[in-house]
């Protein structure tokens, strides 16, 4: 169980949203996990994608980009 979000984290993060084409100033990544992992957008339309604390990074990032979609960012 993920307990504190890490670079590694962050970069698998950062892997799939630059090659959406999306800024990683418009990205809010909290450094706690939760489970489910989770993308919603913020009032200032941001995206805030918070990592999945009970599911392998290199898993859950595979479905990052739907995630994404479905928040209506990308």
């Amino acid at each position: 169980m993920l307990e504190v979000v890490t670079m590694k984290e962050i970069d698998a993060i950062f892997a799939v949203t630059d090659a959406l084409g999306i800024h990683r100033e418009k990205l809010v990544i909290p450094l706690g996990p939760a489970t489910p992992g989770r993308v919603r957008r913020l009032p200032s339309g941001k995206l805030e994608i918070t990592v999945d604390a009970a599911r392998p990074i290199e898993e859950w990032v595979r479905e990052l980009p739907g995630l994404i979609t479905a928040a209506g960012g990308g």
